[in-house]
């Protein structure tokens, strides 16, 4: 297909990758091989007061692969073999990255689990998989042990934060850790092991044939149909998309970079962005557990060095908006890719000023391993696009009901096709169907439009458009605009229902520290750049939006907060 998009590739950038036929545990080990004595992961646990960081404790990439071999022999010691399920339910750690290649170097598919989700949401998990080991730390034990009986579950590894830490500061980091009202120490037998002791007896694995087109992930996702479900991604996949990255971003130096880990390992994009882009690259992984504290994040970047970090747009926001933010030197910072949410135009230009590095827009989605686009890192980048299709991508823009292909500047749904795109939903074959055509094309959901010049911007997906009196209103359009008003940090905007229009434009607002402002203030700022049907009828000033784990603002909350409040004021008979 015609690609308009190559003309604006950065030098460096080529219009198409060889991906080796390797699985990642193979990725993995190469890395070992070629940066062997240089730090692979650095575990942060806190901030601390003054200039200090708690250290958790650092591996070379050697001895990160030797716990590898260790845990992937005690695995399959344990009847861990090709093909099983292995759920991870672990926030950021050196215990992730450890079990994750040790289920990838047995074959076996690695189930990822939000450290987050209650019991019901784990059970789901583990009976759709049916994954019979699961990975996790002590703290969420108790969550599983109360659904245990109800999955296929037959062994639980566990694993402490205090694990990553070496002597005499676990003792410290223990001491600390058991004050919390959610501390857990299992016993041990019985089908529950301590991952730190089963890495300790040094077992080696067997050989184990993995091959580019077996499954090595399942990710679950709302999807394009809202169902919940898990994108099986092949270790093809996420090769794929870790080798575009990489032909992405030709100024990342091999071995020499220092990647801020802090978005979550179990989000897709964390994994391939951070976590496997990062070691395949040689890069020291700076490993964040909690990617919400702000004042640890400019401290790691200010005393660590950190040169890429990606991230969310309410990440970037909240650095820029943070009342010490000049507090700190983030002048290491060299290139910042954001995804999961649009992200402004104003904070873009704004985090270049503060930092000297290039925070650039990029687009994916769990079912692409997850990248599809980026503007390009130091070329031209746009003001409200997600950028241009990575190497090897193709994309395109449909008629919303025929499916036919549109010109240009024509708002439809995104469809695209790489060698990232799923295998297809697990056990789904029917879902698999309605979202990826015969031909290879994955159906986004995303209404977006294209450029003559091959940029594409997400419009919005088809589930948030806000069709008011017969017109359709994309959220994004009204956010962009609310972004540039000089008294607001973050916002969001839904629509609500209204007796007469069907819906109408409802804004969320957070105003910058110090700052005052009135709705009729905000919608006559709106007016002055909007069609009158787009201005927001209503603005609803708060403290603070509801967030997901990675810091993606959740629309739906809102909207759920909105039915609750109209159910509520209903008349009664």
């Amino acid at each position: 297909m015609e690609k308009p998009w190559l003309k604006f590739y950065e030098s460096g950038v080529p219009a198409s990758v060889d991906v080796p036929a390797i699985s990642l545990s193979t990725l993995a080990r190469e890395a070992a091989r070629k940066y062997a004595n240089q730090t692979a992961l650095k575990f942060i646990l806190k901030y601390m007061a003054g200039d200090r960081v708690l250290v958790g404790g650092k591996m070379t990439y050697r001895q990160m692969d030797e716990a590898i071999d260790n845990f992937a022999g005690a695995l399959a010691n344990l009847g861990v073999k090709k093909g099983d399920r292995v759920a991870v339910m672990l926030p950021n750690s050196p215990q992730f990255v450890i079990a994750f290649f040790a289920a990838a170097r047995l074959g076996a598919i690695v189930v990822n689990v939000n450290p987050t989700y209650t019991a019901s949401e784990l059970k789901h998990q583990l009976v759709d998989s049916g994954a019979e080991t699961l990975i996790i730390y002590n703290m969420a034990f108790p969550r599983f042990q109360s659904i245990q009986a109800e999955t296929p579950t037959k062994r639980a590894i566990v694993t402490y934060i205090h694990d990553a830490t070496g002597t005499p500061l676990n003792l410290l980091v223990k001491r600390s850790q058991s004050k919390d009202k959610a501390w857990h120490e299992p016993s041990l037998g019985n089908g529950v092991y301590h991952m730190k002791e089963l890495i300790a007896q040094g077992r080696k694995p067997p050989a184990v044939e993995v091959g580019p087109d077996d499954v090595a992930l399942l990710q679950y996702t709302g999807g394009t149909t809202g169902v919940p479900k898990a994108a099986m991604l092949t270790h093809r996949n996420m090769i794929a998309n870790v080798f575009q990255t990489k032909a992405w971003m030709p100024r990342a130096e091999d071995g020499k970079e220092k990647m801020l880990a802090a978005i979550p390992f179990f989000h897709v994009y964390g994994m391939t962005i951070c976590m496997i882009f990062g070691i395949h690259k040689g890069a020291e992984l700076l490993i964040v557990p909690d990617p919400r504290n702000i004042p640890m994040l400019m401290h790691i970047i200010a005393k660590e060095g950190a040169t890429i970090f990606p991230g969310v747009p309410a990440m970037y926001i909240a650095i820029l908006n943070h009342k010490d933010r000049d507090k700190f030197n983030l002048r290491s910072i060299k290139a910042c890719i954001s995804g999961s949410a649009p992200l402004p135009i104003e904070v873009q230009e704004k985090f270049g000023e503060v930092t000297g590095g290039r925070l650039v827009e990029g687009y994916g989605l769990t079912e692409a391993a997850p990248v599809t686009h980026c503007n390009p890192v130091f070329g031209r980048r746009k003001a409200g696009c997600i950028g241009i299709p990575f190497p090897d991508v193709e994309a395109k823009i449909v008629d919303l009901e025929t499916g036919a292909d549109l010109p240009v500047n024509s708002p439809g749904e995104m469809w695209i096709r790489g060698p990232q795109v799923m295998a297809g939903y697990w056990e789904k074959p029917e879902e698999t169907a309605k979202t990826i055509t015969p031909d290879g094309w994955l159906q986004t959901g995303d209404i977006a439009e294209m450029d003559e010049d091959g940029y594409f911007k997400i419009v919005d997906r088809k589930k948030d458009l806000i069709i008011a009196s017969g017109y359709n209103i994309y959220p994004r359009d009204v956010e962009e605009v609310l972004f540039k008003h000089p008294k607001i940090a973050e916002a969001v905007v839904a629509g609500v229902p209204h007796p007469t229009r069907g819906e109408t434009v409802k804004a969320y607002v957070v105003l910058k520290p110090g700052q005052t402002a009135t709705e009729d203030e905000i919608r006559a700022f709106c007016r002055e750049q909007l069609a009158p049907y787009k201005v927001p009828s209503s603005v609803e000033f708060r403290t603070e939006l509801p967030k997901s784990q990675v810091g993606k603002f959740l629309r739906r909350v809102l909207l759920e907060e909105e039915r609750a409040k109209a159910s509520a004021e209903a008349p009664t008979n």
